[in-house]
């Protein structure tokens, strides 16, 4: 009965067994799913007291709950990966022919199946490269939010010094207000510019108001970066007009051929490639190997009727591709091929024209910025001087130190403006070509 079993011992140990399929690495078998979805998020709390960029940065790439959920779509495509380079199991098959014990024939069989034609090469090249995707995808993602939280940094900064001009704003309406009720009083003007004093002074107020109200939703979009609804920083600390750095043409080709969207649609292209020629391969049927025994009766002119003999059993098998020759399949891989290299020449053209506008806005707001601080604001701040200490002395009306006085708000008012695009753009330029790293923080080197 042992010779039996001999050649199906033989092929046994000659088959991969299930178990020696590449295992994912320790790291991620720790993280699986069943261990970290069991665990809610937990809220990230900022200290209280002042905030920096670096720590804005650092906080929001620690917590924020998207660039989890990229990490563990990386983690899912390195199990998809081992799972495309695995064997097909072999199969045992077991046959009894005539249930009468003395002329059953038991037939035991091994059978394994071939994969021909490059099937498992091109299945583990479109996994690696859905793996890659994932990779890339991650990688950008981060740039993202990297992005994002030195673009709402800015915009926090740019919120608090328009909070503090509009508090300068509304003491300057009150010293007028106070001197246009001193001049009422000394009979030296008509009650009626007291009344135009305190008219501009309410509608300073209204924008002190709109201000301090544009500041609290700035800090919350930033702390929303890093899941806290509800802001504990006071202040974030910067210089709002230390303006980013505008790259030159050659870094700035240099960054577009490693931009996250071109990556993603390259890496797209060579799945798809790797897709095709899986189902290219399919076409070509695989076989299937046998190696058994099998135990018949002895023949009728021996001298013992119960007396058995064994046959060792040697076969194989293949399909016949006459219905089904993955005609379909194979052209749908192709046109999805063809699609994937169409929408890569489609992201070039987007890519570009997009980081030529985001480019030219923070040249056009870079140019603003410096004119109004260099031009502008000295002489907006000059004429506000001379017409307030006219107006006081009484050689100015007071429609002409109001008049003074709004032009230089509306003048330190655009700056702000200039300045929070200045830095809109440079935010938009860096997620749109990636950042590596501390390269956001030193394209706008505002931190302490």
């Amino acid at each position: 009965m042992r010779t039996l079993f001999v050649p199906l011992a033989v092929l046994a140990l000659a088959v991969p067994p299930a178990y020696s399929q590449q295992q994912p690495p320790q790291s991620q078998a720790a993280a699986s799913p069943l261990s970290s979805s069991s665990r809610p998020a937990a809220r990230t709390l900022e200290p209280a007291g002042p905030l920096t960029l670096r720590g804005a940065v650092a906080m929001v790439l620690q917590s924020n709950p998207s660039l989890s959920a990229a990490s563990r779509e990386q983690e899912a495509t390195e199990g998809a990966v081992v799972q495309a380079g695995a064997w097909p199991n072999p199969v045992l098959g077991a046959q009894l022919e005539d249930l009468r014990r003395d002329n059953r024939t038991t037939t035991l069989q091994l059978s394994q199946p071939i994969e021909l034609g490059g099937k498992r090469a091109a299945r583990v090249t479109a996994a690696e490269r859905a793996r890659d995707q994932a990779a890339s995808a991650l990688v950008a993602r981060r740039s993202e939010l990297r992005a994002s939280a030195v673009t709402l940094f800015f915009e926090v900064l740019t919120a608090q010094e328009r909070l503090r001009l509009a508090q300068d704003s509304v003491g300057l309406a009150q010293v007028a207000t106070k001197a246009a009720v001193n001049r009422v009083t000394a009979g030296k003007v008509s009650p009626l510019e007291e009344t135009r004093a305190r008219v501009a002074e309410a509608g300073v107020r209204v924008e002190l108001l709109q201000a301090e109200g544009t500041l609290r939703s700035a800090r919350q979009q930033l702390a929303a970066l890093w899941g806290n609804p509800a802001p504990r920083f006071t202040q974030v600390e910067g210089a709002v007009d230390q303006l980013p750095t505008l790259a030159s043409a050659q870094d700035v080709e240099g960054r577009l051929f490693a931009a996250p969207v071109l990556r993603q649609a390259r890496l797209e292209v060579e799945r798809r490639e790797a897709l095709s020629s899986l189902e290219q391969a399919k076409r070509i049927p695989d076989i299937t190997v046998s190696l058994g025994a099998k135990r018949v009766p002895a023949s009728t002119d021996t001298e013992s009727a119960s007396s058995r003999r064994n046959q060792v059993v040697v076969g194989f098998s293949v399909p016949l591709p006459i219905f089904d020759t993955n005609r379909g399949n194979l052209a749908e891989a192709l046109s999805r091929e063809e699609k994937a290299r169409d929408d890569l020449a489609a992201a070039e053209l987007q890519l570009g024209a997009d980081v030529a506008q985001a480019t030219e806005r923070l040249r056009s707001a870079r140019a603003t910025a410096e004119t109004l601080q260099r031009d502008a604001l000295p002489g907006a701040e000059t004429a506000y001087k001379a017409a307030t200490k006219g107006f006081e002395l009484g050689k100015f009306s007071f429609l002409e130190a109001l008049d003074a006085q709004r032009t230089l708000f509306q003048v330190r008012n655009h700056y702000l403006v200039a300045l929070a695009d200045a830095h809109r753009a440079a935010g938009e330029l860096d997620r749109l070509l990636g950042t590596d790293g501390e390269e956001t923080l030193h394209a706008t080197p505002v931190v302490r």
